[in-house]
């Protein structure tokens, strides 16, 4: 989806972004106080991020976010295709106006509308939003170094008979709670979230996966969210060799882990190396995570590290100790 010759004529010295079918400038984008989504959190979402300021994995994001659409029960109004070629319009623009170094985190939402007892008992058309933002490489750069922190929570999951766990949505409480907790137990770390009955589903912002003996683990898609970047690390994986399987995992699994390994769109995989206080196998980054992080970076030809230490310092080591592409 091409911008309009008047859009376009428009958008030449601002960002945009894209409202129910409207190309507007990013600073324009807003949705009334009295929204169910923001009332409620009654939002389903993906975020996906750019290469080159083409997005990455598209077709899988458009797909989780159909079935999101799907569970909530809302009807956008507009074809899923005609909603991701605008988010490939808003990335691609938006993009061509940032540094060399800004690849974009870019959103795509959608709310039930107003809610009705906010609007005088009316209701109104779904919502559905795109916005593009320079992603926050200095917030994670280092931990492709250093690796990250997790401390267990007694805050669980949200149980599937409250919603599925497979909609992807912006009800999160439960994790700012979570990751509230783990950061008063260790400053900086993030939280493991799990079942009520012990099993190990998520962090706040990533999917988790260990690795033992050479094998990665994985919780299957009853304990946790299907993370389009762990799919992706399955095939990349399987590419190298590197034996992948799903089965429930419990905290003691991650504690004696060779390896745990965290995916999600931004990063797209951070090695854990602390858990609980206590070190992961060595307590540096592990051979699989950089063997991995190596053959991402090969199969969108970026190095992802270097990427990252070079938009989050100005003057970046020679030598990351991580392996390039």
């Amino acid at each position: 989806m091409s911008l309009s010759s008047e859009a376009a004529a428009h958008a030449l010295a601002t960002e945009i972004a894209w409202l129910n079918g409207a190309w507007i400038s990013g600073d324009d984008l807003s949705i009334p106080v009295g929204d169910a989504g923001f009332v409620l959190g009654a939002t389903v979402t993906e975020q996906l991020r750019t290469f080159g300021g083409r997005l990455f994995l598209a077709d899988q994001h458009a797909a989780r976010f159909r079935d999101s659409l799907a569970c909530a029960g809302i009807d956008p109004g507009l074809p899923l295709e005609a909603i991701f070629a605008a988010a490939e319009t808003v990335a691609s623009h938006n993009h061509a106006r940032g540094h060399r170094h800004d690849d974009l985190g870019v959103i795509v939402f959608a709310t039930p509308g107003n809610l009705p007892s906010q609007h005088r008992g009316r209701s109104s058309q779904p919502r559905v939003a795109i916005h593009s933002f320079p992603l926050a490489f200095s917030t994670w750069s280092n931990a492709y170094r250093n690796g990250i922190t997790l401390r267990s929570v007694s805050i669980c999951q949200v149980p599937d008979a409250c919603w599925p766990l497979q909609m992807k949505c912006r009800s999160r409480m439960h994790y700012v709670l979570a990751d509230t907790m783990a950061k008063s137990l260790e400053p900086g770390a993030r939280a493991v979230l799990c079942h009520a009955d012990g099993r190990v589903s998520e962090t706040s912002t990533a999917n988790i996966a260990i690795v033992q003996r050479g094998t990665i683990i994985t919780p299957p898609s009853t304990d946790a969210l299907a993370g389009v970047s762990l799919h992706y690390l399955k095939q990349l994986s399987a590419s190298l060799g590197i034996v992948w399987r799903e089965h429930s995992l419990r905290s003691e699994d991650l504690a004696s882990a060779d390896e745990i390994l965290l995916t999600s769109t931004p990063n797209c995989l951070l090695p854990a190396t602390r858990l609980d206080g206590r070190p992961i196998g060595s307590g540096q980054p592990g051979p699989i995570a950089q063997q991995l992080l190596a053959a991402w970076s090969g199969s969108v030809g970026l190095d992802i590290v270097r990427q990252a230490f070079e938009a989050a310092e100005p003057n970046p080591p020679k030598a990351l100790n991580m392996p390039t592409a």
